[in-house]
Parts: C-alpha cells; structure tokens; sequence
C-alpha cells in the first residue's frame, strides 16, 4: 500500500510540474519588438539626412550653385556652399535648420546642422559625400554619426536598364530618443530608380531601391543584425520608407520579418514574429 501510495504521488507531482512548466512556456511568448522598431528608427533617420542631403547636392550641382532653401523645410533651412560655384570642388554644403525647432511642410520638427562635403557631381561616377550631422535634431531625436555616399556610376540593374548606383556605408551612429539610445551601422547600396533623367528642380520624381545589411544595439543595450531580403523602396517625395522587407535578429532570438508594405507613403509596417504577425509605427 505504501508503494502505491508513493507511486500515486509522484504522478500527481509529475502532473502538476508538467502543468506548470507549459503554463510558463505559454506566459513567455516572444513579441519583443524593440530591434525592429529601433532598426526602422535608425533606417528613417539617416533615410532623412540622405533626403536633405540629396535634395542640397543636386541643387548645389544643378541650379548654379545658389544657397537658397530647401524646398521642404518650410523656411526653416538656409543652404551654405563653398565655394559659391557650380565648378569648383570639394565643395562644404551647411543644412543650418537652426537653434530651435522648426517645423518642416513634412510634419517633423528639425533643428541643428548637417554638414556634408561633396567632391565632385551627385550624378558623376566616383564623386563621394561625407555627411555629418552637428546637434541635429529630428522630433527631438538627437542623430549623430558619418554617412559616406559614394557614386559608382551606372552599374544598377533594376527594370533591365543602367541606373545609377551609390555606396551608402553609415558609421559610429547613434540616435539618442526619449527611451534611451540606438547605436546603428549599416553598409548599403541604393539603386536610383526613377527620376535620373529629370533635373532640379524636378526631385519629387526621384525614387530608389536600397539593398544590403546593418547590426546595432537597441535603446535596451541588446544588439541585433539586419538582412534586407526585399529592396526597400525609397521616393523624395515621401519621408517613409513605402515597401520592401528584411530579416532581424536579435541576439538569442529568433528572426523576425519586417515588412513596410505595398508601397503606400506611411509610418506603418508589421513585424511577424514565430508566425504572429505585430503592428508597428515608425518614428
């Protein structure tokens, strides 16, 4: 009798533990979103320096070198060259959006500096422009870090034609939010599209496709790597990026899947995680 007693109660104790264990398993469902959100985060912040950048450049290389506003800034932005010519590089391009915040014709609030030097024509192969963003601020999203753009001149394939390619390498970057900090590098190639026949003024045409990878840490201090399996579709016109999709890995997790959509200009994108698929809103 006191066997079976004993066995009985091991059962019970093998049940109730067993019950346990799944009730925990179930309780840790991975949803974490963090690295997709401070990915898209860093991705939209640099994709906005680049726009300010873009925009500045071809204005400098195609409207005689005149340091006019951006169209876009809302009258927040004075553009500074030096040189002051259309002919004589490198050239030093000062985006100055000023001390205080300033609201842009885009929604987002801008204040501080970027200050990009530019060695020869956007549209001419080899020509390279270092950005650097000086207590530039975006929604009170302080950026910091060094975009190198490089031209590597009609090699692109997209549509079956010679598009123009860049070399886009971001290094030591950091966007310091309200949440905490996001460290961010990324190596990228960004096919121009559409638009290349048109001039300035004539940038709201401009569309790109950006391939390649980055890694960071998120506002947690857990890092992560990024694949882009689906080019990320990038227009001028739009301050998100419309579609496209890439893979990211979180240290000790498993892969998640964003996904910025069908090519609608918006700050949605979903993050399917283990097969569940999340909402997120980029900043």
């Amino acid at each position: 009798m006191k066997t079976q007693k004993l066995i009985r109660s091991l059962v019970i104790m093998t049940v109730i533990t067993t019950l346990s264990l799944g009730g925990c398993k179930k309780d840790k469902t991975d949803n974490d979103q963090r690295a997709a959100v401070d990915n898209a985060t860093a991705e939209n912040a640099f994709n906005d320096v680049f726009q300010q950048v873009d925009k500045a450049a071809k204005q400098t290389a195609e409207a005689g070198g005149k340091g006019t506003m951006l169209l876009d800034s809302g009258g927040c932005a004075t553009v500074t060259i030096t040189p002051f010519d259309t002919f004589n590089f490198p050239k030093t391009i000062t985006i100055d959006f000023g001390p205080t915040n300033c609201l842009g014709t885009d929604g987002r609030y801008r204040r501080g500096k970027i200050i990009s030097v530019i060695t020869g024509k956007y549209r001419d192969s080899s020509t390279v422009i270092t950005v650097n963003p000086d207590q530039y601020y975006v929604n009170d999203n302080l950026i910091q870090g060094t975009k190198t753009i490089t031209n590597l001149g009609h090699v692109g394939t997209y549509g079956g034609g010679h598009n123009l390619k860049y070399s886009i390498v971001v290094s030591n970057a950091s966007i310091t939010t309200n949440e905490g900090t996001i460290s961010w590098n990324s190596t990228r190639t960004r096919e121009w599209i559409e638009g290349e026949s048109t001039h300035w003024p004539n940038w709201t045409d401009d569309v790109y496709l950006i391939d390649g990878s980055a890694s960071g840490t998120d506002v947690n201090g857990n890092t992560f790597n990024i694949t882009i399996t689906s080019a990320l579709r990038c227009a001028l016109n739009c301050h998100w990026i419309e579609s496209g999709t890439m893979d990211v890995t979180p240290s000790g997790k498993p892969t998640r899947t964003v996904d910025f959509g069908n090519g609608d200009c918006d700050n949605q994108a979903t993050v399917t995680i283990n097969g569940v698929v999340y909402n997120i809103t980029m900043h």
